[in-house]
């Protein structure tokens, strides 16, 4: 029985991975391979595989957890925090379910071939909607938005695993899959420039910066570096151009060109921050926290009384838009406490892993989408944290990982 369950186990652990994207389409297939691994993990996890988990970063993790269960039983809001609460759980319980793994390629390629299956299907559903309007439109289009599999911002994200894996497996010397890997780059690259993913965009452009500091020390890659900060700094600047046509045409009361107004959402986000800084000016420091679903309760209040055009707040408060900044979510739901603990565990993980490029571009992309996103508020973002987790325990454990490439 061991045996058998032994070499099942590491397949329901692909399969998790490679339909995660297709939640929406079949709901229960997720949760129940998370039980049918949490059932095996006795029978198939040996002593020695504890070991993984002798990492502080993951212990930090774990302590994180901790803190946000007791913080919110102790201030008797543990039945309604229970669903962020939960997501950190799924998170911290898909490293500790990895450790039985003994090969974490697996789980790569299940984010390549699912990212694959992602731009198939959202093309797919692209020229069918094409075909029924007979409109072609590209980037920030609402024809763009409703044909993607899952948000954009997570598709995006799902791209840049793809993309980063992808160029981690290729090898310096001629391999036959080096032209798989090349073309996958290609692909997903391509996609996320056709569906204008902005933070996958600056994501990639960032690992580009992080990659120059590994291997070998060459005066192109500092040139390939300069050009690379360029350029996210001219992104940033174009998002702001982008902000400044918002205000203007609001202003004089004109329609926004197609590509504005169907922008990435920037002005959400700056409405929502805007109002989470209004809090906590209010509440002034907040060591516990309110609540993660008191603090949506409180930027529904700032909301009905800062946003003045009234089918904005109406959508505003009817949709109960979070924080979409991960760290302003911890601090305003569970305090400075939860906040500290999170942070420490960002800079303790970059600093254990700062030998190894894989862990270090994973780090950077969670802070990035951090900054913009409040991944434990959806089940997708638990599942892709958990990800990140896994390569934090697996980089600089294995041959593959300590050999550096020297480009």
């Amino acid at each position: 029985m061991r045996i058998l369950l032994s070499a099942i186990y590491p397949y329901a652990f692909l399969l998790l991975y490679l339909i995660i994207p297709f939640d929406n389409y079949i709901r229960a297939l997720p949760n129940i391979l998370v039980a049918i691994l949490v059932l095996a993990f006795p029978f198939v996890v040996k002593k020695e595989d504890f070991k993984k988990l002798k990492s502080l970063p993951i212990i930090l993790f774990v302590g994180l957890l901790a803190y946000l269960c007791i913080d919110s039983f102790i201030s008797g809001r543990f039945p309604e925090d229970f669903n962020i609460i939960k997501k950190v759980m799924i998170a911290a319980g898909l490293a500790i379910l990895y450790i039985p793994v003994a090969d974490v390629k697996k789980i790569n390629r299940a984010i390549i071939f699912t990212s694959l299956a992602a731009i198939v299907f959202s093309v797919y559903n692209f020229v069918l909607i094409t075909d029924a309007t007979g409109n072609f439109a590209l980037g920030d289009s609402p024809q763009v938005v409703e044909s993607l599999l899952i948000d954009r911002l997570y598709l995006g994200l799902l791209s840049t695993f793809s993309i980063l894996i992808s160029f981690q497996e290729i090898q310096k010397k001629y391999h036959p899959n080096n032209n798989y890997y090349l073309v996958n780059i290609f692909v997903n690259l391509l996609f996320i420039v056709l569906i204008n993913s902005k933070i996958a965009i600056i994501c990639l452009l960032v690992l580009i910066a992080i990659k120059q500091f590994y291997g070998q020390r060459r005066i192109w890659k500092i040139a390939i570096a300069a050009i690379t900060c360029a350029a996210i700094l001219g992104l940033f600047f174009l998002l702001k151009s982008e902000k400044g046509i918002q205000l203007n045409q609001t202003e004089t009361h004109k329609s926004p060109p197609a590509f504005i107004e169907n922008s990435m959402t920037y002005e959400l986000r700056s409405i929502v921050w805007q109002c989470a800084e209004n809090i906590i000016h209010e509440k002034g420091f907040i060591l516990t926290g309110l609540g993660f679903d008191k603090t949506k309760d409180e930027l529904v209040s700032c909301y009905s009384s800062q946003v003045s055009e009234t089918t904005k707040r109406d959508r505003f408060v009817a949709e109960r838009y979070n924080t979409h900044n991960q760290f302003l979510d911890f601090y305003l739901g569970a305090g400075f406490i939860a906040l500290l603990i999170f942070l420490i565990f960002i800079f303790t993980s970059f600093f254990v892993n700062r030998k190894w490029f894989m862990p270090t571009a994973m780090l950077a992309i969670l802070i990035m989408y951090c900054m913009v996103e409040n991944v434990f508020h959806r089940q997708i973002g638990a599942y892709y944290v958990g990800f990140i987790l896994i390569v934090l325990i697996t980089s600089g454990k294995t041959s593959e990982n300590n050999a550096l490439k020297n480009l």
